[in-house]
């Protein structure tokens, strides 16, 4: 073992700098900024190289966290890379926008011993940064071109990564996307001053480079439904996500001003980008001098809540029905929000929603957790007799998200879904119920993180080449059958 490591006990943890809130609240700019060499390297050298690294246990891709710190450690950066990219098809984005808190940092076993974690998100950023910057991040180069063609339904991180693993193994990938950018959430859901849109936009320019045919603004449904996708491609992956806004139900939820955290996200990412948003322009969707609710509790929730307070929101609440402790978002991005002024009320939920045409203010109540229900969290349970009433204006719904319809969507009544609506898939081949079908990600396994829907579509790409090998094979016998 390389002397620099094990180094936790006389280093301290240290993430990069962040810069000061008052900073940030005035832009959509990243909030950490890059580790100097020695700094990433000095990091790194924290890693205690254990003999079960639970940080690569808990991590979905599994990606070999210890080897490239202890590469990092010994200034073997363009190792470092190639060790992460061999597991991870965007370890700059994970790098950035992964719960590492809840992951890999949340399981390092200095942390648990009370040295302070391995920032391995800031380090596998470093080490991606730096690759792009070097030149060392090329296009997917096959062996050897194949006929074979996949249509891929969603340019979203499961979707990109299925491509990206296709053309290695010399596929033809056909992107289908109903957006008018490749990204999915990525690149209109989460906000830049987590993950700036240039990112993205590299990455997908890199998979074009690599051969990938990306088809925007076309949805399945209407420019072509997917018995046609079938009759075209050997093979279809549907990696849509999820996208529809749960709702909740109270009296005045119907009042102007209430709306959904995507529609709030899209508007604000695409101000961003530079396109016009006539409803953001006529102050709809702009937060600006406003009192803003946020209802929820995850990552989305804090997306929304964080984006209003750049937005130049007057008051920023957030409103989440159990405790802090059992908040499923990062804790990490909690205390980003309440260091940019975001009030947090724990323990409430919204009763009734009153105004005249537009929402005025918000019926609230208190909560109590009680017994723990079948998932083991604990119930929440309306206080009778503990509600009050808060200001607003502009109220988000961050409650979560929905499968769409897609049998109907796509026209394809004969697509087996569950009772939740999320595709049906058999788990060993990832294949639907129709022959060569195949899905992946949040639409398989229902909202959830980036990095399982880069899992998923890497584990689908695996799936779908083993389908075709053996539907070659199998066609390159019944040839030499007739023949013979």
């Amino acid at each position: 073992m390389p002397t620099k490591m094990l180094q936790f006990v006389s280093t301290p943890s240290h993430m990069p700098a962040k810069r000061s809130s008052e900073l940030r609240r005035q832009d959509f700019l990243e909030i950490y900024k890059q580790y100097e060499t020695a700094k990433a390297a000095e990091q790194s050298s924290r890693c205690s190289q254990c003999g079960v690294p639970f940080c690569q246990v808990h991590c979905p891709l599994h990606n070999n966290i210890p080897d490239w710190l202890m590469l990092t450690a010994s200034g073997r950066l363009q190792e470092a890379y190639e060790l992460s990219q061999s597991t991870n098809n965007f370890p700059e984005i994970c790098g950035r926008i992964c719960p590492q808190d809840r992951l890999c940092e949340g399981n390092c076993v200095i942390e648990s011993a009370g040295h302070g974690t391995v920032t391995i998100g800031s380090v596998e950023k470093y080490i991606t940064d730096t690759a792009w910057e070097k030149g060392w991040v090329k296009p997917v180069k096959p062996r050897r071109e194949l006929d074979q063609s996949v249509a891929i339904i969603g340019a979203g991180p499961a979707g990109m990564a299925a491509a990206e693993q296709l053309r290695r193994q010399g596929y033809q990938a056909h992107v289908y996307d109903r957006y008018d950018r490749a990204g999915g959430l990525m690149i209109y859901g989460i906000p830049n001053f987590k993950l700036e849109k240039a990112i993205v936009e590299q990455r997908t320019r890199l998979l074009e480079d690599s051969g990938v045919h990306f088809h925007l603004n076309f949805e399945v449904g209407r420019d072509a439904s997917l018995a046609e996708l079938r009759q075209k491609h050997d093979a279809v992956l549907i990696a849509t996500g999820v996208y529809k806004a749960r709702d909740i139900q109270a009296p005045g939820v119907g009042l102007e001003n209430i709306i959904p955290a995507m529609t709030f996200l899209t508007a604000s990412n695409r101000k961003g980008l530079g396109d016009a948003v006539p409803e953001f322009e006529d102050g709809t969707l702009n937060a600006q001098g406003r009192k803003v609710i946020v209802i929820g509790g995850g990552d989305t929730a804090m997306d929304c809540v964080r984006t209003a307070v750049r937005q130049g929101a007057e008051s920023v609440h957030c409103l989440y029905r159990r405790d802090r402790t059992n908040m499923p978002g990062s804790q990490r991005e909690v205390a980003n929000a309440e260091e940019e002024g975001v009030a947090f009320a724990w323990l409430s939920a919204p009763l009734a929603f009153a105004g005249d045409e537009a929402v005025r203010s918000v019926r609230v109540a208190a909560v109590h957790l009680g017994l723990a229900d079948a998932t083991g969290r604990q119930t929440p349970q309306i206080l009778e007799g503990s509600g009050f009433d808060m200001s607003a204006d502009l109220v988000i719904k961050a409650l979560g998200f929905d499968p769409e319809d897609l049998p109907a969507r796509f026209d394809s009544a004969d697509l087996a879904v569950t009772r939740w609506g999320t595709v049906k898939i058999d788990f060993d081949s990832k294949m639907t119920n129709l022959e060569g079908v195949f899905a992946a990600g949040d639409i398989v396994r229902g909202a959830s993180l980036v990095v399982w829907a880069v899992r998923d579509g890497r584990d689908a790409a695996a799936q779908i080449d083993r389908y075709l090998q053996q539907k070659a094979s199998t066609a390159e016998k019944t040839a030499q059958a007739a023949v013979a």
